[in-house]
């Protein structure tokens, strides 16, 4: 099989990539290697471990990674891996302990900071390390109102790689940091279990060629994206809410008050954020919409979509379904769509890839960027 990209005839084109890279599971295993469990992945929203004692599972890559809050508040990561042998420590997505994380298999205990302090016929033992032999941390930091976990024995810069994401799209920190998200509070949170590629859903989020198509409620608010902007390809650009739209709602009508913070140039704006490899960022003048994607398979993603607003807001109990409804069905037309598409990417049609038009061909950019974090590997060098 060739896995030389087309090269079109049109200088308006470009190629894609190859169809294996979206169903070959050798090519996933690299990126679960490479870009998965090298990078910042975020995690769980710090507002959801609530109380020390608290935890949740996420998968990274081929990794199940631990979340959980200490006795002092603080936020702790772990690899979900007892030190005895190798039990899988915490069996459910979420919960509560009370004292401290014990294994099932054994009864191997360990605090909330990670140390082990209990097992049977420990007290026997008293040459064993109990720091040596507690559980393995993975490095965690907090923005945004979110833990984002590095697995890498020697973690990127979170300042260039994640935050610096952001700062390449606004212009400025500041410009995301105006809508405090950290202090925003959850509305509303769907799962969505999609039968396709994480790169399939990036690349669909990056562009907009695809909007007059299938968006007819985003473009009614957002006129500009029936031509197919790519808004994402312009600093500091942010789409212009339509003449007539008082809000970011399903039929236009008025949301709620504008953020305190947040930019007299930033109003009656969206912009969006993709941060590599797997965040989306919604920002709008009265909420922010955060994606999260967990792929699980070359052809399965899980993706976890918040709602966020104003703590007085929620606390109302005020009716938010009309701009949750607008990005849910933003969602879920972009996840039809992929799983369209998914098939394709196994067909003789595709072998060689697709093309992208001049507005998606910054989406040549994600494929370069990673082609590079793979190593410029393709199916004759997929070596570890």
């Amino acid at each position: 099989m060739t896995t030389t990209p087309l090269s079109p005839a049109s200088p308006s084109l470009i190629a894609t990539l190859p169809g294996h890279y979206y169903t070959d599971p050798e090519v996933f295993r690299q990126e679960q290697r490479h870009v998965f469990e090298a990078m910042w992945f975020c995690a769980v929203r710090g507002a959801d471990l609530d109380r020390p004692g608290a935890f949740r599972t996420v998968q990274v890559g081929r990794e199940s990674v631990l979340v959980t809050r200490t006795r002092a508040g603080e936020l702790r990561a772990f690899l979900n891996i007892c030190r005895h042998r190798g039990a899988r420590l915490c069996t459910q997505e979420s919960g509560q302990v009370r004292r401290g994380l014990q294994c099932p298999y054994h009864a191997w205990t360990y605090d909330l900071d990670g140390r082990l302090v209990a097992a049977p016929n420990l007290t026997k033992m008293p040459d064993v390390d109990r720091s040596a032999y507690g559980l393995v941390a993975v490095a965690l930091r907090e923005w945004l109102g979110y833990a984002w976990v590095c697995l890498a024995d020697t973690p990127p810069s979170f300042e260039e790689t994640v935050m610096g994401a952001a700062v390449e799209r606004l212009g400025d920190a500041a410009a995301i940091e105006r809508y405090g998200t950290e202090r925003l509070a959850l509305g509303r949170r769907m799962t969505y279990d999609v039968r396709a590629n994480w790169k399939l859903i990036v690349e669909n989020f990056m562009e907009c060629y695809h909007c007059a198509t299938i968006h007819p409620e985003l473009t009614d608010v957002l006129p500009e994206f029936a031509d197919g902007y790519a808004a994402q390809y312009y600093v500091g650009h942010g789409a212009e809410f339509g003449e007539e739209v008082k809000g970011f709602t399903v039929d236009g009508s008025e949301g709620f008050g504008r953020l305190p913070e947040v930019a007299n140039d930033q109003d009656r704006r969206y912009y969006a954020v993709t941060i590599k490899p797997t965040v989306f960022v919604n920002l709008v003048p009265d909420h922010v919409i955060l994606h999260r994607m967990f792929p699980l398979a070359e052809d399965r993603t899980v993706v976890e979509c918040d709602w966020l607003y104003a703590p007085e807001v929620v606390a109302s109990g005020a009716d938010v379904s009309k701009s949750v409804e607008l990005f849910h069905r933003v969602n879920t037309q972009d996840f039809e769509a992929c799983e369209r598409t998914q098939p394709a990417m196994a067909s003789r049609a595709y072998r060689s890839g697709g093309v992208l038009v001049p507005t998606e061909h910054h989406i040549g950019i994600f494929h370069e960027w990673l082609l590079e974090r793979l190593g410029g590997r393709d199916d004759r060098d997929l070596s570890p």
